[in-house]
């Protein structure tokens, strides 16, 4: 088995780790997931004049578990994320911009609504744009996003 980290929303850890001990009782998952750990410390905090120890949680809005990733196994611990309504949701499909360094484009959303530049530098993912605009009549390079600009 290995070690594997689930992100969740803050203050939802123990919901998770409850959520797939209660799931995987009696089920053929059992064996396929280990321990399930939520690393926390104690600290002390002077509450009313009196000394109040608290359990903080080291790693905020993450579960460890120890599992035999199959199929199975992850769907079920992304299944119990979807039902709390915590994993990353469905990402949007990414669209495909055609944009070449040079162009010149207008900007047609954001701060700078309306502005018109040219485009230096475009991102790996092609999601981000680097465009050359006139600010106060000086050029300053702006970082929008491709579905913020249209070509001219």
């Amino acid at each position: 088995m290995k070690w594997y980290v689930v992100h969740t929303y803050a203050s939802h850890e123990f919901k998770i780790k409850d959520a797939i001990l209660k799931g995987i009782k009696g089920n053929a998952l059992e064996d396929k997931i280990g321990q399930i750990l939520i690393p926390t410390q104690k600290t002390f905090h002077i509450r009313e004049g009196k000394r109040v120890e608290r359990e903080k949680k080291l790693f905020n809005s993450y579960v460890i578990l120890q599992a035999d990733l199959t199929p199975q196994v992850y769907s079920y611990i992304i299944g119990i994320n979807r039902l709390l309504g915590i994993s990353d949701r469905e990402k949007d499909e990414v669209k495909s911009y055609e944009f070449l360094p040079g162009d010149i484009v207008k900007i047609a959303s954001g701060p700078f609504n309306d502005f018109e530049g040219v485009i230096e530098k475009i991102s790996e993912d092609k999601q981000k744009l680097t465009v050359k605009v006139t600010v106060f009549g000086r050029i300053t390079p702006v970082e929008v996003k491709s579905d913020q600009v249209e070509i001219m």
